[in-house]
């Protein structure tokens, strides 16, 4: 569409495979603390350390919680669900450091992210990646999964100081990347932290419904949905 200029595209589970790299991450950090030691049963590891993932990252986006106690509190918790561990705050920033050097040298991405990327940079949009991400993992992941010459700016929360969904994390990315807030569209997998926050900061945003969410139940709108990443070709 000749309407946007500019496109803020979300990075974990928009173009990266976020939680498939993490699957098997998690795996090889269970077999690297040779965890069997402690679980009857690895799957309850694996459950605890998700279920603990989506609340931390959740709350971390509203700022509810640090940087800090979300990398220790990520394991911690699944953790305590072993028998016999001594779990420390330096076991678990270990454990932590290994996992997420697992994640960040994985290539995986979502189907169909390099040709959408290709596709929209023919297009000529000016492309900015939008991440509450770590700094020094993103880079790797972006390293690893060859994306990173489609973007001419990386944003992120650290740098601007506030996550996503906070409409001054949005007003940073536009002061950094130069772009008009009617001119932009906001590309995420995330209904809260990427669309509502979009919406509220005035631009508009396209979700990526990669996981299926019923939106006949939310009181979020989105300018745009779009079931697979290529279909938002048929977009822009």
């Amino acid at each position: 569409m000749d309407k946007y200029q500019d496109l803020f595209i979300d990075f974990d589970d928009t173009l990266y495979d976020t939680y498939g790299n993490a699957v098997i991450a998690l795996q090889e950090t269970f077999d690297a603390f040779h965890l069997e030691q402690y679980f009857d049963n690895p799957q309850v590891f694996f459950d605890a350390y998700w279920a603990a993932n989506i609340d931390l990252w959740t709350r971390y986006s509203k700022g509810e919680i640090t940087r800090p106690y979300l990398i220790v509190e990520r394991f911690r918790r699944p953790l305590s669900e072993g028998k016999g561990l001594d779990i420390t705050e330096q076991y678990c920033l270990e454990m932590s450091d290994r996992f997420l050097d697992f994640c960040s040298c994985k290539s995986g991405v979502i189907e169909g992210a390099h040709e959408l990327m290709s596709y929209l940079k023919q297009k000529g949009y000016r492309m900015h990646m939008c991440s509450n991400g770590f700094h020094e993992v993103q880079y790797k992941k972006l390293a690893s999964c060859g994306l990173r010459d489609f973007f001419d700016t990386i944003i992120l929360s650290e740098d601007a100081g506030v996550n996503k969904p906070s409409p001054l994390y949005f007003d940073y990315a536009l002061k950094v990347s130069g772009a008009k807030r009617q001119n932009t569209l906001m590309i995420g997998d995330n209904l809260n932290t990427d669309i509502k926050g979009a919406l509220s900061a005035g631009i508009d945003a396209l979700l990526f419904n990669r996981w299926q969410v019923n939106l006949s139940e939310s009181t979020i709108t989105p300018t745009y949905i779009a079931e697979t990443l290529l279909d938002i070709k048929k977009v822009l």
